[in-house]
């Protein structure tokens, strides 16, 4: 669904968070079929292309809607408490749609254009890629791995070390490698089917190869180079990786807000054995309960409040203040490991009863501890911030 009508971004936003709730039942529905298919069902993909849903990133200049942050990953966090894998399929593609304003704007329409313009990456595996200069672009060589989304994308991207003809390879300004992100047909990679993972199982996120592959230049962008950006926008100062920060810290919120709600249904009428009373009748409980709802609401704000602190400098001046980055990592980690936690306590109050996939505690528990095994997850950030916060340079990078 295109957004062409004038703007009005407060309408807007409500229209795509209606959406959001609109969705959300559908994909309670069809969260088994989801699992067993190892892939969002084409309903469900059918059902978010109708409503824009993949698009929200995409720039206006090809029909998207360049939604707000804050608006974007409210949607995401109302979704995941439907289906996780789902909601994080869709931080994965919109991350990687952000490509879209450094990609030349011929290119940018032939791969977001369309209503299936959906695209889909993931890390190189270590060792794994390189692409060589030619004539006219570049022949890439590797496998990457963990392309969440991929199963339902019609295009997958390669970020790739660029070596010239002689072997050597190329250096910027900065002296780093140069790495340039390759755009192509996923019909022309080789899909390797190997996503046998405990949780998440939705997601798809097969490994890719490509061997020796022809990418035209035009088909390659690096990504979040102010020198190849074509949009002006605000939404734009942000980096994919800020974005993948923000969008996963989102899903996982909303994992934990959907186990929490459902264990206050079970609560209300399940007598543990051997008891007398209901769970949430139990003072332990209670005192639990109260914990976990200050936990995800105190994260939630921490983390949206330095989401909108960066987008009113986005708009205000054209940047976003350096000073912000620590915060959104801290923030982000922070919140998927408050969520984690969350899950963890409504899930070991639940009981017995919450090991069996019929109850919605039993996915949502495997789906919050795979998610916090992702990169934007890893506790070394917090060390990264902490550096930077007593004055050290940092050991590790901020984003990815």
């Amino acid at each position: 669904m295109d957004v062409t009508e004038a703007r009005d971004d407060g309408k807007l936003a409500q229209t795509y968070l209606e959406r959001a709730r609109e969705l959300r039942p559908m994909l309670a529905a069809a969260g088994d079929a989801i699992e067993r298919g190892r892939e969002v069902t084409p309903e469900i993909v059918d059902a978010m292309i109708e409503r824009g849903i993949f698009r929200m990133l995409l720039p206006r200049s090809l029909g998207g809607a360049e939604l707000d942050p804050l608006t974007y990953t409210a949607v995401l966090e109302s979704l995941a408490q439907g289906d996780g894998s789902t909601a994080w399929c869709l931080g994965q593609n919109s991350g990687c749609s952000m490509i879209a304003p450094y990609l030349p704007p011929e290119t940018a329409r032939e791969v977001f254009g369309g209503p299936r313009g959906i695209l889909a990456w993931g890390p190189e595996l270590p060792g794994a890629g390189k692409c060589v200069a030619v004539e006219g672009g570049y022949r890439a060589t590797g496998r990457w791995g963990f392309a969440t989304g991929s199963r339902h994308a019609s295009w997958l991207g390669a970020h790739c070390p660029v070596f010239e003809a002689d072997g050597s390879p190329r250096l910027g300004a900065n002296g780093r490698p140069v790495v340039r992100t390759m755009v192509v047909p996923k019909s022309e990679a080789t899909i390797i089917d190997n996503w046998q993972v405990l949780g998440l199982r939705g997601t798809g996120s097969d490994s890719y190869e490509l061997k020796n592959h022809f990418v035209p230049e035009a088909r390659t962008a690096m990504r979040d180079n102010d020198a190849e950006r074509r949009e002006p926008g605000p939404l734009y100062q942000f980096t994919s990786g800020m974005i993948y920060a923000m969008s996963f810290s989102h899903v996982s919120m909303g994992i934990a807000r959907g186990a929490y709600d459902s264990f206050i249904e079970i609560a209300r009428d399940k007598i543990p054995r051997g008891a007398k009373n209901t769970l949430r009748e139990n003072n332990v409980i209670q005192s639990q309960v109260s914990q976990c709802e200050a936990k995800l609401k105190s994260a939630r704000a921490y983390l949206r409040g330095v989401i909108a602190e960066m987008w009113d400098d986005a708009q205000r001046t054209g940047m976003i203040n350096v000073e912000h980055h620590p915060q959104l990592r801290l923030a982000s980690t922070w919140a998927i490991h408050q969520a984690r936690d969350v899950v963890a306590t409504v899930y070991h109050a639940a009981g017995a009863s919450a090991i069996f996939e019929s109850n919605p505690l039993e996915r949502r528990m495997r789906d919050i501890h795979a998610g916090t095994q992702q990169g934007q997850g890893r506790p070394i950030h917090f060390e990264t911030v902490g550096q930077m916060l007593m004055g050290l340079p940092p050991q590790g990078r901020m984003f990815r």
